[in-house]
């Protein structure tokens, strides 16, 4: 039987089990061999990471075509309103091409784990959180996404990718699951 590992990876881990620098990578947290990350998730993004050994579920997961909805909770800059999420459903510009969200919501701040280094935020300047779902995965796409609206990434956390979703589990944890 294939295994699937759900890991909640912390804020700067890389996604790999080697770096030739000093940075953590995911060896410093999972303990189980031979399995490889399903897609990427950015070295300063937070959040649900698959893990498998299965070729066939990797591909699934990871590539394109599939169109699989990864769910992220954005903490921008500025105050985000029912036209900002209207315009990345819609569509912007980016660099690469068009990129649309499936869905966009406003969000009232999340009940999640402290960030270590917290968020350097400026009194003078608000910031609100929104949900935002995408079916692609193009390189740092959601950061470029809010940007295209004027609302500035500030945090960047996956909560689910398909059917699996982080729960409860911990920033550093992980659990084996069995494969859908």
């Amino acid at each position: 039987m294939s295994k699937l590992i759900i890991f909640n990876k912390p804020f700067q881990v890389l996604c790999q089990f080697t770096d030739e620098g000093e940075r953590k990578t995911l060896a410093d947290y999972i303990d189980i061999r031979a399995v490889y990350p399903a897609g990427r998730l950015d070295f300063d993004s937070e959040g649900l990471l698959l893990l498998t050994d299965d070729g066939k579920l990797q591909a699934k997961i990871s590539d394109p075509k599939y169109k699989l909805a990864k769910t992220y909770w954005v903490q921008v800059e500025g105050v985000a309103t029912r036209k900002d999420c209207a315009a990345l459903i819609e569509g912007v510009q980016l660099k690469d091409g068009m990129a649309t969200a499936v869905s966009c919501k406003i969000l009232s701040e999340p009940a999640l784990w402290e960030r270590i280094p917290p968020i350097r935020v400026r009194r003078s300047i608000p910031h609100s959180w929104i949900e935002l779902i995408i079916n692609e995965g193009r390189n740092r796409q959601v950061r470029r996404m809010t940007a295209a609206v004027n609302l500035p990434t500030l945090r960047l956390v996956r909560v689910a990718i398909g059917e699996w979703s982080l729960e409860d589990l911990p920033s550093g944890q992980y659990k084996q699951v069995d494969a859908l």
